[in-house]
């Protein structure tokens, strides 16, 4: 299978599975290959936006109801979620809006939210007003590097003859500047 074929069969499903819990980088990656045309930027936003709701909504509901036994058996996700328990209790609000920006307390913070006084029902309409914001943003932000590229690769192709002429005279300048300095005798063994 070639690379628009396997991205036509799978390439959402992959968006979605990935963003469940991070997901960063295949939602950009998402909006790189919409950009190329192999998926559709809507549907991209869409299951990112899906995958990331029900992520942290199935983090939420971990912390809400299983996080003391979880925590139990995790130490290093227990140290980040007591950490987070006082910044959430004051600032519940600006931590849901963000907390997908933050890159590795993505699973950390819905527990500890799960685990604060915060209602089920703020939680939800945070979680999808942050998880839209995030989905748009970083699918832009793939899309947006792909114009980048294109255009990057026009310059290239107009300029091309000039960036060869440079290269070539720099590899030689790097033959005459080695080829004229003296050398280290060797010690005898």
């Amino acid at each position: 299978m070639d690379l628009p074929a396997l991205l036509h069969s799978y390439g959402y499903l992959v968006i979605f599975v990935g963003t469940l819990a991070e997901g960063e980088t295949l939602l950009m990656l998402g909006g790189y290959f919409a950009h190329q045309g192999y998926l559709e930027l809507g549907p991209v936003m869409i299951t990112a936006f899906c995958g990331a709701v029900c992520g942290d909504q199935l983090f939420f509901w971990i912390g809400r109801h299983h996080a003391k036994r979880l925590l139990g058996r995790f130490p290093k996700l227990r140290d980040k979620v007591n950490q987070s328990l006082v910044r959430i209790e004051q600032h519940q609000v600006k931590i849901v809006m963000c907390m997908r920006f933050l890159w590795g307390l993505r699973i950390a913070l819905p527990i500890a939210l799960g685990l604060s006084n915060i209602r089920t029902r703020r939680f939800v309409w945070l979680n999808l007003i942050s998880a839209a914001i995030w989905s748009v943003a970083f699918a832009l932000v793939g899309f947006l590097f792909g114009e980048l590229i294109q255009q990057l690769e026009a310059d290239l192709k107009r300029h091309e003859k000039w960036i060869a002429l440079v290269l070539v005279l720099a590899a030689v300048a790097a033959l005459l500047w080695h080829s004229g300095r003296p050398r280290k005798p060797v010690p005898p063994a």
